[in-house]
């Protein structure tokens, strides 16, 4: 059975190993935040992007059996409270639309800023290759830009968290998924 963090929590699925993590994630572990924009080794929209690792992937890429052993972030786990300065930002600069692309592209942004708090436009360009048919692409690298300066502490940003499930409510009560038990010391 494959264990792995996910979102600082120890996760053991019962699932066919060869099963994309996209899927475990959505389907076993209740993690909808990551959507499925089609999937698949041609995927280009990156709607299920998350962070395993420290390096932004497409979760529909890699299968349960190469998350062995892996930390992954989704963007249940970037922040509880909605509080990180992309998160932050995009409410800010208005860089959301549709909202489904949303979670892949601030996974992939806040893998960049974890990288490099001062990216270039062609920095950010080449980490969000993100489909976004929104038109939203000159207010997402705003957005990118100021969550640096934020995390710089040059700027300070005040936008309000989008209401949500506590991403420690998310993954309860799920049979594939078990939450292995601490050991006794």
């Amino acid at each position: 059975m494959p264990r792995m963090t996910i979102n600082d929590r120890p996760v053991e699925f019962d699932l066919d190993p060869d099963m994309p993590l996209l899927f475990a994630l959505r389907e076993a572990a209740n993690l909808t935040g990551t959507k499925n924009g089609g999937g698949g080794t041609d995927c280009s929209c990156g709607a299920c992007t998350v962070i395993v690792d420290g390096t932004a992937l497409r979760s529909c890429r890699i299968t349960l059996a190469e998350a062995e052993g892996r930390f992954i972030t989704t963007i249940e786990g970037l922040s509880r409270d909605r509080s990180h300065p992309l998160q932050q930002a995009m409410v800010a600069e208005q860089a959301i639309q549709c909202g489904f692309c949303t979670p892949g592209i601030v996974m992939a942004g806040a893998a960049l800023l974890e990288r490099n708090p001062a990216p270039s436009r062609a920095d950010i360009e080449q980490a969000i290759p993100n489909d976004c048919r929104c038109g939203v692409f000159p207010r997402l690298v705003r957005a990118v830009e100021r969550a640096g300066r934020v995390a710089q502490r040059r700027e300070s940003i005040s936008a309000a968290p989008a209401p949500g499930i506590e991403a420690a409510d998310a993954a309860q009560n799920v049979p594939a998924l078990r939450v292995p038990e601490a050991p006794e010391e």
